[in-house]
């Protein structure tokens, strides 16, 4: 009889899950990245999330470090969605459109993602990521959509970050953990592939309806 009850309760569970996943859906209005969104990016090879937090590396640059975190509850992995460099600051609630230029200022270092040639990678040798107090080129990003039909960044829809500076795109390496906390921390880095380790996707985060 307790048996038959556990698995009762077990199936009540399941089933509730299942209806709460089953209803969420992304509005229309809310479906685009747009100009002010506050995003966590997934990376779609290795699950994790882009991260930064106040640690410089012991090499390279010596910028603030940036990693890929598996864990998606650290308020450190949001970055707030901002105009080229040198140009006026965009529209909030305007979209961002496949193909084009933007930054990402990381909200709790106030720092841009960056990159540049001159630096290594600590783990992978590839192309150094850093977040960067500064204000020049390094900072821009270009939005690359996987999927060819699609004229804007969508939620959930895999993108690729190319660096405008170098070409390189933004990437994760399986294995290259960094030995700090939060543990399991991994390397980011700017390679040449155009793998599942190179392509993310716009989950939690602040969204704004849309705006031509």
């Amino acid at each position: 009889m307790r048996s038959a009850v556990v698995a009762a309760a077990v199936l009540s569970i399941v089933s509730a899950v299942a209806a709460e996943q089953h209803a969420f859906v992304i509005e229309d209005e809310f479906k685009h990245v747009a100009c002010s969104s506050a995003v966590k990016l997934t990376n779609k090879g290795i699950e994790c999330r882009l991260n930064s937090l106040s640690v410089n590396y012991g090499t390279g640059s010596g910028q603030q470090a940036v990693t890929c975190l598996p864990r998606g509850d650290d308020p450190s992995s949001y970055f707030l969605v901002q105009s080229p460099y040198g140009q006026p600051d965009c529209t909030r609630k305007t979209r961002i459109e496949c193909g084009s230029v933007f930054r990402l200022l990381h909200l709790v270092t106030k720092k841009y993602l960056h990159s540049h040639a001159a630096h290594r990678s600590p783990h992978s040798k590839n192309q150094e990521v850093s977040a960067f107090d500064g204000v020049d080129k390094g900072d821009d990003w270009k939005l690359v959509c996987v999927n060819s039909a699609e004229k804007f960044w969508t939620r959930e829809s895999p993108v690729r970050l190319q660096h405008l500076e170098t070409g390189k795109y933004l990437s994760v390496t399986a294995g290259n953990t960094y030995n700090i906390k939060p543990p399991g921390q991994m390397e980011v880095s700017a390679a040449s592939s155009t793998g599942n380790d190179q392509t993310w996707i716009a989950q939690e985060g602040i969204y704004f309806g849309n705006s031509d």
